[in-house]
């Protein structure tokens, strides 16, 4: 597996897994588990949730999953804008304790920026990561001017990583924030790789998959995979696919595969608002 060093100096699985939307129906609780198992089998033992994802539902999901395996995971969650004042983050990150069924969260993040100011947020999360509730602590959605003022909040420089929207249609970052966060050793999170699905059926990237003899899905993990400070998350619930995504991790890129791909989603030309889903 290859691993991205965390600015904290630890070194996680540069794939891991998302979990938007499981837990959701109850008939496909029995394979998200076991795909969340064998996960851990397979070295992807980054497991990204929220609270906000299905109300908590995530959360219980991958506790359940990991009963009995906790040690083997780096669990990452988030807290909503909304709950991410001093006490409130305190409240959100206890009750994400109780449905992950565990003691500590690995890395917490604020899930986007909303109007509590920064400064109670890290004096939050300084004091969790004080009292051993989580380990790491760091951001998703922030833009270029929010991780600069992240950066003047004591303890913003701390940050393990800013999580955001990445993948071959969405390369805004790539104009100033991945740049910026490069100088200073900060990995991004990438979520949505694979554009939630959109890009499986990508007429060019398939063509270009099956020149290659791989799926749409591992090229475009691939090109994620082959940057050194980014760590693709995508979301799935099938052990099937999971296994195809790993696939991932034998693709090597050259010189001409990148340039292709670069015609067929062009970098930006400009900058870009960060999207977010």
């Amino acid at each position: 597996m290859k691993t991205v060093k965390l600015p904290a100096g630890e070194l996680v699985p540069a794939l891991g897994i998302g979990t938007w939307h499981m837990g959701d129906k109850r008939s496909a609780r029995e394979e998200e588990i076991a795909t969340l198992q064998l996960a851990l089998e397979l070295g992807v033992t980054v497991i990204d949730t929220a609270e906000m994802y299905g109300d908590g539902l995530a959360e219980e999901l991958v506790g359940e999953a990991l009963q009995g395996r906790r040690d083997e995971a780096f669990i990452v969650s988030k807290v909503l804008p909304q709950h991410a004042g001093v006490l409130e983050t305190a409240a959100a990150c206890e009750a994400s304790l109780r449905r992950l069924g565990t003691d500590r969260i690995d890395l917490y993040l604020l899930h986007w920026r909303g109007q509590i100011p920064f400064g109670e947020t890290l004096q939050a999360f300084k004091t969790l990561q004080q009292a051993g509730k989580i380990r790491y602590y760091g951001v998703s959605n922030l833009d270029s001017d929010d991780m600069k003022e992240l950066g003047r909040v004591p303890g913003g420089r701390e940050v393990q990583t800013d999580q955001v929207l990445y993948n071959l249609t969405q390369r805004g970052i790539e104009w100033h924030l991945l740049p910026w966060l490069r100088e200073r050793r900060i990995p991004v999170m990438a979520y949505s790789p694979l554009d939630e699905g959109r890009l499986l059926r990508h007429p060019q990237l398939a063509a270009l998959a099956g020149h290659m003899h791989i799926t749409p899905a591992q090229l475009a993990l691939a090109w994620l995979l082959s940057k050194n400070d980014v760590i693709a998350i995508p979301k799935t619930s099938h052990r099937k696919r999971l296994r195809e995504n790993l696939g991932a991790l034998e693709v090597r890129l050259g010189e001409a595969e990148l340039a292709a791909l670069d015609l067929i989603f062009r970098p930006p030309e400009r900058e870009i608002p960060l999207q977010m889903y």
